[in-house]
C-alpha cells in the first residue's frame, strides 16, 4: 500500500464487513428468547456471518467483505414449559441456540475492529490533508 487512498479502500471495506457483522448480532440478541409459531416447531437458529477475501481489481488490493450469513446447527435450547403455546406433546419448547453473553462478546470485537478501521480512515485523512498542505508551500 503505497498511496493514502488505498489504506482508505481496505479501511473502509472493513467497516463495511464489521457493519454486516454487527447486523447480524443484533438479529441474533433480537431472536434470542423467541419461540416457534407452531407446537413442536423450530425458533430461530443463530446465524454467523463469513468472510472472505475479495480482490479490488482497480487497485489490486485484497480486502475484506461479508460473503453470507450460515446457520449455526448447534442444539437449540429445551425447556419444560408444558402451558407455553410452542411447547410439544410432551410439554417441551425449543428456544433459539443463541447464548447472549457470547453474542455481546462478539459485538465488542465487532465494535473494536469497526473502531479500528475508523481510525485507519482518520489517519489516512490526515496524511493527505498534511502532504496537501506541503505541496501547497
Amino acid at each position: 500500500m503505497s498511496d493514502p487512498s488505498d489504506a482508505l479502500s481496505v479501511a473502509a471495506a472493513g467497516l463495511r464487513a464489521q457493519s454486516a457483522r454487527m447486523r447480524i448480532i443484533a438479529e441474533n440478541l433480537a431472536n434470542a428468547e423467541s419461540t416457534a409459531q407452531t407446537p413442536g416447531g423450530e425458533p430461530y437458529r443463530r446465524q454467523l456471518p463469513v468472510f472472505e477475501a475479495e480482490l479490488d481489481r482497480a487497485t489490486g488490493l485484497e480486502t475484506v467483505r461479508m460473503a453470507r450469513a450460515t446457520q449455526d446447527m448447534s442444539d437449540f435450547r429445551i425447556v419444560h414449559e408444558p402451558g407455553h403455546p410452542a411447547a410439544d406433546a410432551d410439554g417441551y419448547v425449543l428456544y433459539p441456540n443463541v447464548n447472549s453473553l457470547i453474542e455481546m462478546m462478539d459485538m465488542r470485537e465487532a465494535q473494536r475492529s469497526y473502531e479500528a478501521n475508523l481510525n485507519m480512515v482518520e489517519s489516512s485523512r490526515r496524511m493527505m490533508e498534511r502532504a496537501l498542505d506541503l505541496l501547497r508551500r
